[in-house]
C-alpha cells in the first residue's frame, strides 16, 4: 500500500470562506474528504496535514522521511514564493512530491509566478481548483500501479 502525505500550507484552513472567486467554495475538510474517498477506493494510505507555521511544515516533511511516507502532495500556498526552508526540507528527505495549487499562479500577480518548488517536484498541478488535488493523487496512483 502506498502512503501519501498531503500537506496544506498557510491560510488553506480558510478555504471556502477566503476569496472564493480565486480559491473556490470547497472547504479544506471537503477537499480532504474527497481525497480520502479516492484514496480508500485505490488502496492508498492517506494522511492530511495543514499548518500556517513554516517550522511545522518543515518538521512534518522531515518526519515523512522516517514514517513510511512514499509520496508527498503539497500545496505550499504563499510559501511557494518565499520558503527556502520548506524547499530545503523537501530536497533533504528525497521523497517524490507533487506541487499543487488551486489557482493558476501564472494568471495572478507577478510575484506569484516564481515557485521555489517546481524544479524539484515530480509534477505541478495548478489552476483546476479542488480537482488539482485529485489529479495529483491520481497521478501518484497511476505511477505506483505502473511501477508494480
Amino acid at each position: 500500500m502506498v502512503a501519501v502525505l498531503v500537506i496544506h500550507g498557510p491560510n488553506l484552513n480558510l478555504l471556502g470562506q477566503r476569496e472564493p472567486g480565486i480559491y473556490g467554495s470547497a472547504s479544506l475538510s471537503d477537499i480532504n474528504a474527497r481525497l480520502a474517498r479516492m484514496a480508500a477506493r485505490n488502496g492508498v494510505d492517506l494522511e492530511c496535514f495543514q499548518s500556517n507555521a513554516e517550522h511545522e511544515l518543515v518538521e512534518r516533511i522531515q518526519a515523512a522521511a522516517e514514517d513510511g511516507t512514499d509520496w508527498i502532495l503539497i500545496n505550499p500556498a504563499a510559501f511557494t514564493h518565499t520558503s527556502v526552508a520548506v524547499r530545503d526540507a523537501l530536497a533533504a528527505v528525497e521523497l517524490p512530491f507533487v506541487e499543487i495549487h488551486l489557482s493558476n499562479p501564472h494568471r495572478r500577480e507577478p510575484f506569484r509566478h516564481r515557485s521555489y518548488f517546481s524544479d524539484l517536484a515530480e509534477g505541478v498541478v495548478a489552476g483546476l481548483g479542488e480537482d488539482s488535488y485529485l489529479l495529483a493523487l491520481q497521478a501518484v496512483i497511476n505511477r505506483t500501479n505502473a511501477s508494480g
